[in-house]
């Protein structure tokens, strides 16, 4: 069984805006991160600013692995703070790429459920360097559903749902 952290935490109060690192984020269940740029005013609406659409469906909460910014440092040359991967927890030993459809949890209460792989787009590209979507190309990291809300911190625990608890049992 694996458990990882939550290294770093990021908000974007609107589209296109800097992400700023936090030391903390509440988690709203089925609305995202307060005061995220993907926050939802009701469950089930798009984000402020945004029509429905792919990329409004499931933005709720994103990670990223610290591995990916180390391979693309490490293979293509280019460094990417946390801040400028635009996603919203940064994590350390989390099998992302395992937790599409599977419940895991942050800290002691925040439960998420993996909705899909995040693929990174041609913006993150125009807002940072050359190359950095050839880099991250399948390891952009994970697209996630609040399922129950909470508190985030830096430092939090990762963890896999506990056996018998929702669909990761």
């Amino acid at each position: 069984m694996w458990q990882g952290t939550a290294v770093s935490l990021h908000l974007a109060p609107t589209h296109g805006a800097p992400l700023v690192e936090v030391r903390e984020a509440v988690a709203v269940t089925g609305r995202g991160l307060a005061g995220d740029r993907y926050f939802q005013d009701r469950a089930g609406d798009a984000p402020r600013g945004r029509a429905p659409g792919r990329a409004s469906r499931v933005c709720e909460i994103s990670l990223l692995d610290i591995e990916a910014l180390t391979a693309l440092e490490r293979e293509h040359r280019i460094h990417l703070t946390h801040s400028e991967a635009r996603r919203n927890v940064v994590c350390r030993g989390v099998p992302l790429t395992e937790l599409v459809g599977l419940e895991f949890t942050v800290g002691d209460r925040v439960r998420l459920l993996g909705i899909a792989l995040s693929e990174p787009c041609a913006r993150l590209e125009q807002l940072t360097s050359p190359g950095v979507l050839r880099g991250l190309v399948h390891r952009g990291g994970l697209r996630a559903r609040i399922l129950e809300g909470g508190l985030l911190r830096t430092g939090d625990p990762i963890r896999p749902a506990a056996p018998g608890i929702g669909t990761g049992s």
